[in-house]
């Protein structure tokens, strides 16, 4: 498997590749070498993954209703 492009992939690309990462180091058939670089393009995807995530927890607003009646929109705080 070649290096992937993980700054240009979109989220459920990542999650597809990462599969086939887990899929091949679980077969164990490839050769060391290959397995290696596997698993360097699988941390690059997670890493790639989180920021995905990160970014879109950051976007999520949460609508309230306030005492008033009135539809709020807040920011997500997934803490809370």
């Amino acid at each position: 498997m070649e290096n992937i492009d993980t700054e240009n992939i979109n989220f459920e690309q990542a999650l597809i590749e990462l599969e086939t990462i887990v899929h091949s180091l679980e077969n164990g058939t490839i050769p060391l070498d290959e397995s290696l670089e596997n698993f360097e393009n699988g941390v690059k995807l997670i890493r790639r993954c989180n920021r995905l995530l990160d970014s879109a927890e950051k976007k999520v607003k949460k609508l309230t209703r306030a005492q008033t009646g009135e539809v709020v929109e807040e920011d997500f705080d997934a803490d809370a």
